[in-house]
């Protein structure tokens, strides 16, 4: 068989697909692990704790040797890595004799996987010859949301067909995505990231400009704005909807994921008629108004609307950024989607444990105390309401941060070409 580009695009689809199996799959089964194997709550929080240390331990290292070690060993190795994860899942804890070891051990290979996919599926989708260079980074990205809701649905399925009992057996099926994936990138044509009679820019070259640091600052913002409401979703929708777990996972993390694919293919599709920083700083606006209405509205139903809207407006941001980044650094090539990668996925623990922190603080109040929002609902409720509220400073900054910078770039160019300061290429 003859391996096309449009052969690499498909491995890399599969790849956001693995990557969404990767960190959706064990948070669904955390209940179970502690019924199972008697494991306290905290330590099976410990495993998120884990997961995105050894990601960002992982984005840093691979954003310095991966244009040594070669993209396509650094590839299949993430497939492997991830395969090899989500057989331990299911295989190992019931072996050990202390069986939150093995889940930690599990936890740790996935993440690596994980952490080393993010890393090069972007520039090797980037580096490939399409004229639309954002919309195809958007579309990418959308995989990672139908995989996420694919997780969902169809373990949410399993379980209904062979029950709570049978879940090692899920994770050791899903390990048959990664290892197709990493057998289709060993075939596929890949380019080299950056073109010849070029060299890449080093650390010390990005970090020395402003600019980069700004991407930096909006890639925590989008990881921030994202990850609350993935991951708080399906206990909103339980508390604020009365459903049970079954539904409030189909009515909290799998819709918001579907509302995300949306915004993302639908971007890939049209993308090429609209400017891009505008798309991102509606977006980022969008999004802070889901989190105000789902933590503001009285009726369930207009909480709902709140995370769907969250899904949709937060859709772009993550990859629209990365996009956006290598328009203005050309040369950034791995250090940069390596540091970016790092720089969203800070974003992504701060952005929940800052929500997780102050729905505590909230519930805990007593009667009477000041500062009590929404006092007329249950504590779990209100706390949690209280986080989700909070967590609208994220996109709210990240637009005004678009917003300065385009205000910046017109001042700029409205300058006398004389007066204007020097502006070097890539920045």
């Amino acid at each position: 068989m003859h391996f096309t580009y449009h052969h690499t695009k498909q491995a890399c689809y599969l790849g956001m697909f693995v990557q969404a199996i990767v960190i959706n799959l064990a948070p669904l089964l955390f209940v179970t692990f502690h019924h199972s194997y008697a494991i306290p709550l905290r330590q099976i929080g410990l495993l998120v704790a884990v997961n995105f240390g050894v990601q960002l331990v992982t984005d840093a290292i691979a954003a310095a040797t991966v244009d040594r070690f070669g993209y396509r060993r650094a590839i299949v190795l993430s497939q492997a890595a991830a395969a090899a994860g989500l057989l331990l899942l299911g295989l190992l804890p019931p072996l050990m004799a202390h069986p939150f070891a093995g889940l930690v051990a599990a936890t740790v290979l996935l993440a690596m996987g994980g952490g080393l996919l993010e890393v090069v599926a972007s520039p090797i989708l980037h580096a490939l010859p399409t004229e639309e260079k954002s919309a195809e980074m958007i579309l990418l990205h959308s995989f990672y949301c139908w995989g996420h809701a694919a997780v969902v649905l169809l373990s949410t399925a399993y379980f209904a067909l062979a029950g709570l009992g049978a879940w090692r057996w899920l994770p050791v099926a899903w390990a048959a995505v990664p290892v197709a994936t990493g057998l289709l990138f060993l075939k596929v044509p890949i380019l080299p990231i950056i073109g010849e009679g070029h060299a890449a820019m080093t650390f010390r070259g990005l970090f020395s400009r402003r600019l980069f640091w700004v991407f930096i600052f909006l890639m925590v913002c989008a990881g921030a704005a994202e990850q609350p409401m993935a991951q708080w979703a399906s206990l909103f929708a339980e508390q604020g909807l009365g459903v049970d777990k079954a539904a409030g996972d189909l009515l909290g993390p799998c819709l918001f994921a579907v509302m995300m694919a949306v915004a993302r293919a639908g971007y890939g599709v049209w993308g090429a008629r609209l400017p891009l920083r505008r798309c991102l700083a509606l977006s980022a606006l969008g999004c802070a108004a889901g989190y105000a209405l789902a933590a503001l509205a009285a009726a369930p139903a207009l909480s709902l609307a709140g995370c769907a809207l969250c899904g949709l407006a937060v859709g772009i941001l993550w990859p629209g950024l990365l996009s956006f980044s290598a328009i203005r650094f050309p040369l950034g090539g791995t250090a940069l989607f390596g540091l970016l990668a790092l720089g969203g996925d800070l974003g992504c623990s701060i952005g929940p444990g800052l929500v997780g922190w102050l729905s505590d603080w909230r519930a805990a109040l007593p009667e009477g105390a000041p500062l009590r929002l929404f006092a007329a609902a249950a504590p779990v409720e209100a706390g949690l309401k209280t986080g989700l509220l909070a967590a609208s400073i994220f996109p709210a900054l990240l637009c005004a941060s678009l917003l300065l910078m385009y205000a910046r770039r017109r001042a700029l160019a409205a300058r006398p070409a004389s007066l204007s300061d020097p502006q070097p290429a890539g920045g």
